[in-house]
């Protein structure tokens, strides 16, 4: 991460939140590296605020599951667990059912013709191999999901475990073929989803989570295993 690079003063009137959302950019793209320790003096100098504005960003973030707070020695972006995404992830695909299954009862035409220009998008990023790209719209298309879903509280218990996960999907990375299936499952979802198929679309969206959760998994266990064989 090139800190030293030029000024990214924040002007926005919602400092608070404009520091918390360029700080989850930070963490869950990886330039802010799990387990180590967040630079806070670099920070504000790049973002042009002072130790607490920042520092209160840090505590949402916190909150949140993505940094570690440690008394009198700073804060650290925390690790994905195996442990975690196992608890998590279930968690986070009865919540995506849920969502589909609501939406399906709730969306618009013109929503679901929003969300099918987001899936061509989707598609052509996949094509490509714009994998930054690709990560983007999905996102997109599963907030537009859960936004037709009208159900304020579905919309923050999701959101909040997603930006749990989403970090460990963002570095974790796809193999070709889990790129594959993951472009399969979003073509079935956005046919249901057409089609108003509220059951069809709660279990398409919960295998789709399930598929990511032994995704991350498989990505964990080869994290492991190269520190392993780095120590040996």
């Amino acid at each position: 991460m090139n800190l030293a690079a030029a000024p990214q003063t924040i002007t926005r009137t919602s400092l608070h939140q404009e520091l918390v959302d360029r700080l989850q950019l930070l963490i869950i793209g990886g330039d802010l590296i799990p387990g180590g320790k967040i630079p806070e003096k670099d920070l504000c100098a790049q973002f042009g605020v002072s130790r607490t504005p920042l520092r209160e960003a840090l505590k949402v973030l916190a909150s949140d599951g993505l940094v570690r707070l440690e008394p009198n020695r700073g804060a650290w972006v925390t690790t994905v667990t195996v442990s975690e995404v196992e608890e998590v992830f279930p968690v986070l695909g009865a919540l995506e059912a849920l969502s589909g299954e609501l939406a399906c009862r709730h969306i618009t035409d013109d929503e679901i013709e929003t969300v099918r220009n987001l899936h061509d998008e989707m598609i052509g990023s996949y094509e490509r191999r714009d994998l930054d790209a690709y990560f983007a719209i999905n996102q997109k298309i599963h907030r537009a999901i859960l936004e037709a879903a009208r159900n304020d509280t579905l919309t923050t218990s999701c959101q909040a475990l997603a930006l749990r996960m989403q970090r460990a999907r963002y570095l974790a990375n796809m193999t070709e073929g889990r790129w594959y299936d993951a472009v399969q499952e979003h073509e079935n979802i956005m046919t249901h989803l057409a089609a108003r198929d509220g059951a069809a679309l709660a279990r398409t969206l919960q295998d789709h989570m399930d598929a990511k959760r032994l995704s991350v998994l498989r990505w964990l266990e080869a994290q492991e295993t190269e520190a392993e064989s780095g120590l040996a």
